[in-house]
């Protein structure tokens, strides 16, 4: 295998974001308008930054003493950030929240007033960008989001920072949910394949399972299947051999439950997937809890349930993930300068 050559400082940084054994175990907090609309439909007012705020940095100083890393975002979370834990990497999102749905295509932007520089000046270690992508959309639209993305990667590249990669699939023309869990495994591994092109700079890939738990027998599903388990695992499998980048599962809002039984499942697959970036699986009940009976009642669910949430998927991980450098060989693979 060619030797991979990157900075010291990039090295490091994805060290910085990883435990000793190379694997990535992050809490992600950097969730805006749907963190908003969550909190405001919990509770019986409106939500400022300071609310957001307050709830960011709960969840950061109680759940990074378990996290290797924490993803954030500059808007409100950069007070978080300087809460968080000795010796945990902070990502920051690089990307606006949402999309515009006036415009077809669920087009990408950045944070105004911001660059991977500034974010590098305000301690991150790592950039995280969301892109909605449907491989087999084409034309014009795919266009756009591959030249934003090389965009991108050339700065995270200029500045030394790695480059975390969340492409999302959709396709705005299925309206049945279960016909897109049909479609979802080879738009995943379309997608993973696609952004592991050296073009695009990436450096982790932050991705879904290639299948719909929802929909897989065996998993989550409690009617209708668009796949057996073992056809899940067999996606699994394909979508891990359709890239050469060091790759973590997302955890999409589903209930913990579900995520650690994804992570089984793909475990089982033998799939060598790196660690997750985990959100709303570990920290989403306590939303109500903060949204009606306020911060002191938040930080006591997160030291209980939260962190008893996140002490379960570390358990799974120590069982089931593999080294980010192993994607690349092993460490004595791996030269820096």
């Amino acid at each position: 295998m060619t030797q991979l050559k990157i900075s010291k400082r990039k090295f490091d940084d994805l060290q910085a974001c990883s435990n000793d054994r190379g694997v990535i175990a992050a809490a992600a907090m950097d969730q805006r308008g749907s963190l908003e609309n969550a909190l405001i439909k919990s509770g019986d007012g409106p939500v400022g930054a300071e609310q957001m705020g307050a709830f960011k940095t709960a969840v950061t100083e109680i759940l990074t003493p378990h996290a290797t890393a924490v993803l954030l975002d500059p808007l409100y979370g950069l007070e978080a950030s300087r809460k968080r834990a000795d010796g945990t990497g902070l990502l920051l999102a690089y990307e606006e929240s949402g999309y515009d749905i006036s415009t077809p295509g669920r087009l990408p932007e950045v944070l105004g007033g911001w660059s991977v520089r500034r974010l590098a000046e305000a301690g991150a270690n790592a950039v995280k960008v969301l892109l909605y992508y449907n491989p087999q959309e084409g034309g014009e639209i795919n266009e756009q989001k591959h030249a934003f993305i090389e965009r991108v990667g050339a700065e995270c590249e200029s500045v030394g920072l790695p480059f975390f990669l969340e492409p999302v699939t959709y396709d705005d023309s299925i309206s049945n949910e279960l016909e897109f869990a049909k479609r979802k495994p080879d738009y995943v591994k379309e997608t993973m394949a696609e952004f592991s092109k050296d073009r695009y700079g990436v450096d982790i890939l932050k991705v879904e399972f290639p299948f719909n738990a929802k929909y897989t027998g065996g998993l989550a599903a409690e009617g209708e299947i668009a796949y057996n388990r073992d056809e899940a695992m067999q996606h699994a499998k394909e979508a891990a051999d359709a890239t050469d980048k060091p790759f973590i599962y997302l955890s999409a809002g589903v209930d913990m439950s579900v995520f650690l039984a994804s992570l089984e499942l793909v475990g089982e697959a033998g799939v060598p997937f790196s660690g997750v970036l985990c959100g709303r699986a570990t920290w989403k009940g306590g939303i109500p809890v903060f949204a009606q009976q306020g911060e002191p009642a938040l930080r006591s669910w997160l030291a209980g349930e939260g962190v008893d949430n996140i002490e379960k998927l570390n358990a799974l991980l120590d069982q089931s993930a593999t080294p980010w450098w192993d994607r690349y060989g092993g460490l004595d693979n791996i030269v820096t300068s």
